[in-house]
């Protein structure tokens, strides 16, 4: 009697937990650096990556993102790509979000500016719910940026800290 009981506890204690975690994969706080470009904050990027497995020496997964202006009005911007890691990357994760703000040096926002090529770095840690931060420059000629480190979400377990590439382009 005492063993089912104490196996009941354990296993509502562990789905307690795990939905707690699943639901600390969702929200995302991102890190606010100071603008070093004299630009106008924009709006913000909001990507969802998709699940996959990291190949010990790395990985690749597709990218989903919109763009939302600051700007009353405006409609947002989509975006699709891929997420390239080359390093150390052991796991498997379910999916993954994260959100950029988005910086300019005035305030206009021309559709599809964002699409092109950011390189860089990641550190992720996951085990259930767990964080990364991505360290990404590049895009289109450097008028319009990325904030430069940002604040990943995601459910699985994993473990990665690799050189990553993010390629955008837009899907309007």
């Amino acid at each position: 009697m005492k063993k089912t009981l104490a196996m009941a506890l354990t296993a509502a204690s562990l789905t307690l937990a795990g939905t707690m975690a699943a639901k600390a994969a969702d929200t995302i706080r991102t890190y606010q650096e100071p603008d070093l470009h004299s630009g106008v904050k924009i709006g913000y990027l909001d990507c969802t990556i998709g699940g996959g497995i990291g190949y010990v020496l790395g990985s690749a997964k597709e990218i989903e993102c919109d763009f939302r202006s600051s700007l009353s009005g405006e409609r947002s911007d989509h975006y699709s790509g891929a997420i390239k890691k080359l390093g150390v990357d052991v796991g498997f994760t379910t999916r993954s979000r994260l959100i950029w703000a988005v910086f300019a040096p005035t305030a206009g926002y021309h559709h599809g500016s964002l699409g092109g090529i950011y390189r860089g770095a990641t550190a992720e840690a996951t085990v259930g719910a767990g964080i990364g931060t991505n360290v990404l420059f590049g895009g289109t000629a450097g008028s319009i940026h990325l904030q430069a480190i940002s604040v990943t979400g995601q459910i699985g377990l994993n473990l990665a800290a690799t050189g990553t590439s993010m390629t955008l382009a837009s899907a309007n």
